[in-house]
């Protein structure tokens, strides 16, 4: 135990070290400075960050519990992002980075007006400071009391422990966040990008070494462990899911439809991934970090899917079976991972953890300064005193998100998909605003705001209502929430067509948007940007082919 804490402490000290070796020089005295790293981040920085502001403790547990459920169908939330990196490379990052923005919100303004600006912006952050970072917090603690018993070590309750682990959390990634701004936070992932990569990857083959050990192989111990897995469970191989599957299982038609919907929105229009492609130095560097953590989602398979399925043919072997899907990778973990790599993993796992936290939270600092204070507060404040705010505020947000994440412990189970699906209950009027305002060039002003309305309505009742749905449903008649952002957005986009060609004929006069270049940066593309593209969209096929029936899962 001594071991593991000295690996877990010396390697999170590693890592702050050297976002403070890198950062100690930077001006953080301006806007640009402290909320987008001046402007300089390099494409392997930026496509760190992206990957661990995307991965979460959360996700480790959380999709690896889904595939121990249902198989690998759930792999395909990695499998899609990275054709929604591509998006982000060719088509956003260029259009972001010439108007210059340095929030969503704020491109929203731009388009749409002042007024629509502040309502997106306040959407934002109620979601963030209300769902996201309390579900990361609770997330993050629970995964460390689940593999590491926190609570025996100390002599608390389940619950005490996950307080002291939240605070714990809040207050080193709030270091980062609020006092290191955007360039720590990104370097810091970066850093703990390549351990995460170690780290996750360890699993999968140590897990199917113990395995081949169980199932008494006559050969190399990891590949008779995967023969076994094909041989035994090729079904729970397969990613193919059934047309009316419930969640977690996907059914094959979201994967191009609601799916893609869904991660174009969190890869193309979320602040906090967002965030990291308007600190890039020019739009080559942009697009290689964008297309580089395509490729990073493209493996990550190896060990945010797979590891669960191997769980399940190890727990079945040994007569084990967890009882829930949150159970199976931390009992997988402490099963598998040698005890002298165990701190190397829980730093790993710390600083996953840790990310999405400091991500999050200075994206929501990011937009009340710059969107609320700076537009309604104070519009004379200097650069300066902006840098002073977004550091004040950052540090309420920080506690009163730490006074809420712990209270998720007392929600029912069932909450935590419910919270997962409310994201899309902002997220998808936000993909509506940025695509369709970039679309339609006659849109009225007010265009944004209607589908906001209508949006939050029709799917807010969705999520409250479907459980009582029989049509399409399985089992007790539930629909999968990406079958209706699979019909909503359409619908949103055919509305903002008819508002569109509307306005233009009621005002012949009217001149078409356009798109202004405030010359923030060098915007000459990436020379091998659609051959990566290209190359990108062959590993996918190739991954989905492999486990499919056509593959493994035959």
């Amino acid at each position: 135990m001594a071991f593991t804490f000295i690996t877990f402490v010396g390697f999170t000290i590693l890592v702050a070290v050297i976002s403070y070796l890198k950062t100690k020089g930077d001006d953080q005295t301006t806007a640009d400075g402290y909320f987008l790293a001046g402007r300089g981040l390099p494409g392997f920085v930026i496509a760190g960050s992206l990957l661990l502001t995307n991965l979460s403790a959360e996700q480790l547990v959380g999709t690896n519990g889904q595939t121990w459920f249902v198989g690998m169908s759930p792999m395909a939330f990695e499998i899609v992002a990275a054709p929604c990196c591509i998006v982000l490379a060719l088509w956003a990052a260029p259009r972001y980075l010439k108007s210059g923005i340095t929030t969503i919100p704020q491109l929203i303004g731009l388009r749409f007006g002042r007024s629509t600006k502040l309502w997106f912006s306040i959407a934002y952050i109620i979601l963030y400071l209300v769902v996201q970072i309390p579900v990361i917090l609770y997330s993050g603690s629970l995964v460390f009391e689940n593999i590491f018993h926190v609570s025996d070590m100390f002599g608390l309750s389940t619950f005490g422990a996950v307080v002291v682990l939240c605070i714990i959390i809040s207050v080193v990634g709030s270091i980062y966040a609020i006092f290191g701004g955007l360039k720590a936070v990104a370097v810091s992932d970066t850093v703990n990008g390549v351990g995460l990569l170690i780290g996750g990857f360890m699993i999968p083959f140590f897990a199917l070494h113990v395995l081949g050990n169980l199932a008494g192989h006559d050969g190399l111990a990891i590949v008779d462990g995967f023969k076994y897995l094909v041989q035994n469970y090729p079904e729970k191989l397969n990613s193919i899911g059934r047309l009316n599957a419930e969640a977690p299982e996907v059914p094959w038609i979201t994967v191009f439809t609601g799916l893609i919907f869904l991660g174009l929105q969190s890869w193309c229009t979320h602040q906090s991934f967002i965030q990291r492609v308007l600190a890039a130095e020019n739009l080559k560097e942009a697009q290689k970090g964008a297309l580089y953590c395509a490729f990073l989602k493209i493996i990550g398979f190896m060990y945010l899917a797979l590891p669960g399925v191997i769980a399940y043919a190890m727990f079945e072997i040994q007569g084990s079976q967890v009882d829930m899907m949150d159970a199976a990778y931390p009992q997988l973990v402490t099963q598998v991972i040698p005890a002298p790599l165990m701190g190397f993993f829980a730093a790993v796992m710390f600083g996953a953890i840790l990310s999405s936290f400091n991500s999050v939270l200075n994206s929501v600092n990011t937009m009340f300064t710059m969107d609320i204070y700076k537009e309604y507060i104070n519009p004379s404040a200097s650069e300066d005193h902006l840098v002073k705010v977004g550091k004040n505020i950052g540090i309420v947000f920080a506690v009163a998100t730490t006074i809420v994440g712990p209270m998720v412990y007392f929600f029912p189970a069932g909450l935590k998909t419910f919270l997962d699906s409310f994201v899309m209950l902002i997220g998808l009027p936000v993909l509506s605003a940025v695509f369709g305002g970039f679309f339609f060039k006659y849109l009225p002003q007010y265009a944004a705001k209607l589908i906001m309305v209508f949006h939050v309505i029709c799917y807010g009742g969705f999520l409250l209502l479907s459980p009582s749905y029989a049509l399409f449903g399985a089992g007790d008649g539930t629909i999968h929430y990406l079958y209706a952002i699979l019909i909503l957005w359409p619908i949103e986009l055919l509305i903002m067509a008819f508002l569109n060609n509307r306005n233009k004929k009621a005002h012949p006069e009217l001149q078409a948007w356009t798109q202004e270049d405030v010359h923030a940066v060098d915007l000459t593309p990436w020379k091998y940007g659609k051959v990566c593209a290209v190359a990108i969209v062959i590993c996918c096929i190739i991954v989905y082919a492999a486990f499919s029936p056509l593959g493994f899962g035959a």
